[in-house]
């Protein structure tokens, strides 16, 4: 359903890592990994240990024996035979950040994870809140190697450690076991997961009084909002906040393929100020504005009013209505109006990408539209691929696998896997109270609403970038809007815009800005001012 772009988006039981119980097979490089170094925010040194390490969670059926576990250890080899045969366990691999001569319970922490679903979480971790990052200026493409990998001076290490996670068979996370696939790969697999990847982390490193935050990017705020429900009631831990960046809580709004689901309109209605802050940035619209935001505001007003009418009337819609709609899509979009037209007033994601710039021999980017490259296909009725993603993801791939292998001193020998390999992904998911939703259409805005209804004091911050095509920043704030939940806990939620696209720390002004935002959230709900 989402192409590249989300890509950069039963019961299960955590047992303890035991380090008297590693394996003789386990190779060198998989032992945990800890080194120390100092990273600079705001003028001020901080001074850290990094632990690079794996934490097995097991499936449901496992036998969690004491003598099972020593005879299966703390790591996945996925070259042995009996693994068929065995229970399935994941071997999640995590990087920690812990600020040094700081008591644990007065310092707040931070999990971290992309999205996809199955992607690694090199992108966050390159390009966001670690003491390191890639340097990404401007919308161009990169040059190539060698990349500098610079101290990083939006780092969130100023207001809470923070532990990067690669979610089940991605990154150095591996699985393992009879249908390990069925167990982890799926909304609810993977969230199970990384429930009990956190439970076991708070008890490995004593963090379980600590301010605790959860920070998922695109797919990683579908995973957010189950996993902060599943904490709550399954392991009795709150949390203190949720912040999610470019999220997509219901694959019904996403403007992924919409013309494969008729009659669900809000994808078009939601995407389209993604569109006009898009048109705005490259000059296509007809008469230029000059304040973004004031224009946004005017074309947010127009979706959500006259545009919902008007598609909510379908074959009913007056011809002269559906050209003065036409009309103010062309004024809005830049999009010709009898492509509009021929659209039934309806163009997807993917066709605006392909269009806007369609006279330059240009393809629009998607997971920030600022970006732009010569199209494939100019006959294409879609873009064939991702200026942005191409743009810059070798520079996170090559500083990764070297900072990882030099400076983490971990994973010599292994592959970094960027996305899960299996392809294969479970979008059944079990609602809160209720069965089963259809495959293919997961919705987890009932998962979110019971975590804040049952915990009141849970603060939720909503970050998106206005040039985000892969997951919309009104459609987010449409969602946030809808959510079950009494009006007076909508206080709980705050909302930021930024000048960027999906992958908002891209850019270094928007990244500060993200920072700013986000440390100034975790200190007014930490608890320990």
């Amino acid at each position: 359903m989402f192409r590249k772009a989300l890509l950069l988006g039963a019961t299960m039981f955590v047992t303890p890592v035991l380090a008297a119980a590693t394996p003789a097979v386990s190779p060198v490089p998989n032992a945990d990994s800890v080194t120390t170094g100092s990273v600079t925010v705001g003028g001020t040194a901080i001074p850290y240990r990094a632990v690079a390490g794996t934490i097995l969670v097991h499936g449901s059926n496992y036998n969690d024996s004491a003598e099972v576990i020593s005879s299966r250890g703390t790591k996945v080899d996925t070259s042995k035979d009996e693994d068929a045969k065995n229970p399935p366990v994941a071997s999640m691999f995590y990087t920690a950040y812990f600020k040094q001569g700081v008591p644990s319970n007065k310092r707040p922490i931070t999990f971290i994870y992309n999205g996809g679903p199955g992607s690694a979480s090199v992108w966050l971790h390159m390009g966001s809140f670690g003491p390191v990052r890639v340097n990404t200026p401007g919308d161009q493409h990169l040059a190539a190697a060698p990349y500098p990998l610079i101290n990083n001076p939006q780092s969130l290490m100023d207001v809470s450690d923070v532990v990067f996670i690669d979610a089940p068979g991605t990154g150095f996370s591996r699985i393992a076991g009879k249908d390990a696939g069925k167990e982890f790969l799926g909304v609810d697999g993977d969230a199970e997961a990384f429930t009990h990847f956190i439970a076991q982390f708070l008890a490995k490193y004593h963090r379980y009084n600590s301010p605790k935050y959860l920070f998922g990017e695109s797919y990683g705020t579908m995973r957010s909002a189950v996993v902060i429900n599943n904490l709550e009631q399954d392991e009795s831990i709150d949390f203190n906040g949720v912040i999610l960046l470019s999220q997509i809580l219901n694959y019904d709004n996403s403007d992924d393929g919409p013309q494969f689901n008729a009659g669900m309109d809000a994808p078009y209605i939601l995407a389209l100020p993604t569109y006009a802050a898009t048109a705005w940035y490259h000059h296509c619209l007809p008469q230029q504005h000059p304040d973004l935001k004031a224009f946004l505001k005017e074309v947010e007003q127009f979706a959500s009013t006259d545009y919902t009418l008007a598609l909510q009337q379908g074959a009913d819609l007056p011809e002269a209505k559906k050209q003065e709609i036409a009309n103010r899509l062309h004024d809005y979009t830049g999009l010709p109006v009898d492509y509009i037209l021929r659209a039934d007033l309806r163009v997807n994601g993917g066709e605006f990408d392909q269009q806007l710039q369609a006279k330059t021999g240009n393809a629009t980017g998607r997971l920030d539209t600022r970006f732009s490259s010569p199209t494939i296909d100019p006959m294409s009725q879609e873009v064939d691929y991702d200026p942005q993603s191409t743009a810059i993801s070798s520079a996170y791939v090559s500083t990764f696998n070297e900072y990882v292998r030099s400076t983490l001193k971990y994973g010599t020998d292994e592959n970094y896997r960027l996305s899960n390999p299996q392809g294969h992904w479970d979008s059944h998911h079990r609602q809160p109270g209720g069965g089963y939703q259809p495959k293919g259409v997961p919705n987890v805005m009932t998962d979110l609403a019971m975590a804040i209804k049952t915990n009141p004091n849970l603060h939720v911050m909503l970050n998106a970038g206005y040039f985000d095509l892969a997951t919309p920043y009104y459609e987010g704030i449409y969602e946030m809007k809808h959510l079950p939940i009494p009006a007076n806990l909508q206080k709980n939620i705050e909302y930021a815009q930024y000048q960027s696209g999906h992958m908002v720390y891209v850019d270094p002004n928007t990244l500060q800005q993200l920072h700013d935002n986000v440390a100034a959230f975790i200190r007014k709900t930490d608890n320990l001012h």
